[in-house]
């Protein structure tokens, strides 16, 4: 080797090296049962998130974030895997197997050299070892630091404690991915300490589903405390980011799993159920201070999260990464052809014979929302005699199946084959305009771009194999099911 050849390959190992070392980290922060709009960066004024904010002041804030099913364990396979609900297999079911075929981002970045952990909620509920997993999907658990929260529905999960005890563990110039998945605003809360912390009760904004009364008002000011905690970590784990001088370096996503955990919301193929905060922070790498409208899936965050890593993208994964609108400097509708979004749901909580669930497939564009119910004529919520199970039990649950009037059949009742919803109009989704006849070719056009791109994509029940998904085994607790139900009658 010449001395020219042997300066020219010194330089290139140089430059791998400068590029290995400079690759970004990842901080990927989620909350558990968390709504869009809840927060003090889009406006709420009983919820204030500072840290949330601060990404978004820092970074960009979206205001189209969306997950392809309302539901935990369905919505964090979409993330980990990159692909839309109805293309995992057993996981577009809630408490199911976690399929060990598709490629999950947080083992393609350890494979590729990243030091991957978490803490708190990963991947669940659901059996992720009898497929082959050594541990959660969203990495190896530091759960081992604990703190004694202001209330008794607060998880003990000390979440900064535990990542800084990963970062201790972490190899000197190794890029990390870190998945902090809080427990917060799961229920179930301390009933009052909303008001009790000094919350007012006039503040609430309260949903047009619901009635205006102080138990929902109550209820709601609970879940905001909650959400405050959790969002306080944010802002521990960003100094701690900035005091060892890698907050510059790390790719900050904060996002959610699906709405709040109250009835109408959590679960259900409603704006409310499927519309998600995000925000995002990536130091210089992409100008601050943003608000994006363009249409977000969790499905788009693993190869977005790749590329920034500089990783290839395996070919398991259908999203499409949003690189180029972080980077872009734009505000507003960056990237137009991300022009609607698809939601999906099979079965999540158990309560009806054989486990079975409520199939719905829905597209939302920038107006409107049409939903297809499969089974209209089964309860969306669960049957009556077991207790609505897809839904979380709290006050305003206790509160609206106490009388059978509008509010009541909103959360509970049956509803029509077919659903239209003008979310311009009516982001409430109160008002089903499906059988208004000025909408015949809207309605079938929605109809059948979602059927045409869920055929494209796989999914089973639009290519003649429904029955599939009536196979997919609960693994969760059946202390809710119907025969457990029948037992004790």
């Amino acid at each position: 080797m010449n001395r020219r050849t042997f300066l020219g390959a010194a330089a290139a190992a140089m430059t791998v090296g400068a590029q290995t070392a400079k690759r970004p980290n990842v901080l990927f922060v989620i909350f558990d049962d968390w709504g869009f709009g809840h927060a003090s960066a889009y406006g709420a004024k009983w919820v204030k998130t500072p840290g949330f904010d601060r990404v978004a002041k820092e970074g960009a804030l979206f205001t189209h974030a969306f997950t392809s099913n309302p539901k935990c364990s369905p919505c964090r396979a979409s993330i980990l895997m990159g692909r839309n609900s109805w293309q995992t297999k057993e996981a577009v079911s809630h408490n199911s197997i976690l399929p060990r075929e598709f490629a999950v981002y947080p083992e393609v970045l350890e494979k590729a050299g990243y030091f991957v952990g978490l803490t708190g909620k990963g991947w669940g509920p659901g059996d992720f070892k009898s497929t082959g997993y050594p541990h959660n999907p969203a990495g190896k658990e530091f759960n081992a630091k604990k703190v004694k929260p202001p209330y008794s529905g607060i998880g003990v999960n000390d979440y900064t404690g535990n990542f800084e005890e990963f970062l201790s563990q972490r190899p000197k110039d190794t890029p990390f991915c870190f998945w902090m998945g809080f427990q917060e605003p799961h229920r179930v809360y301390e009933e009052g300490s909303g008001v009790r912390s000094g919350k007012k009760l006039a503040d609430v904004t309260v949903p047009a589903y619901y009635p205006d009364v102080k138990a929902v008002r109550s209820d709601m000011l609970d879940y905001a405390v909650e959400v405050e905690y959790a969002d306080g970590y944010i802002t521990k784990a960003l100094d701690k980011l900035a005091a060892i001088g890698e907050l510059e370096n790390t790719l900050v996503i904060v996002t959610s799993d699906h709405g709040m955990p109250f009835p109408r919301v959590k679960g259900q193929i409603y704006e409310d159920g499927f519309h998600i905060p995000l925000a995002v922070r990536w130091g210089g790498a992409m100008p601050g201070g943003r608000v994006i409208n363009d249409f977000i899936t969790t499905r788009d965050f693993a190869p977005t999260i790749l590329e920034a890593a500089g990783v290839a993208r395996p070919e398991t994964v259908t999203g499409k990464s949003f690189i180029d609108i972080l980077k872009s400097g734009k505000e507003g509708v960056v990237d137009p052809s991300r022009e609607f979004v698809m939601v999906a749901k099979e079965r999540h909580d158990i309560g009806r014979p054989n486990d079975a669930g409520y199939p719905v497939r829905a597209i939302r564009t920038r107006q409107y929302l049409y939903i297809r119910n499969y089974m209209p004529d089964v309860w969306p919520a669960g049957m009556p005699e077991t207790g609505y199970r897809d839904v979380d039990d709290s006050p305003t649950k206790t509160l609206l199946i106490s009388s059978f009037d509008q509010y009541y059949k909103l959360s509970f009742g049956k509803r029509a084959a077919e659903e239209l919803y003008d979310i311009e109009a009516d982001p409430s989704c109160l008002k089903n305009v499906y059988a208004e006849p000025g909408l015949a070719v809207l309605k079938r056009n929605l109809r059948d771009s979602m059927e045409r791109v869920l055929k494209e994509e796989g999914d089973p029940r639009m290519n003649g194999n429904a029955a599939f998904f009536d196979t997919i085994q609960y693994t969760g607790p059946k202390k809710h099911s119907y025969e457990n139900w029948l037992k004790n009658q």
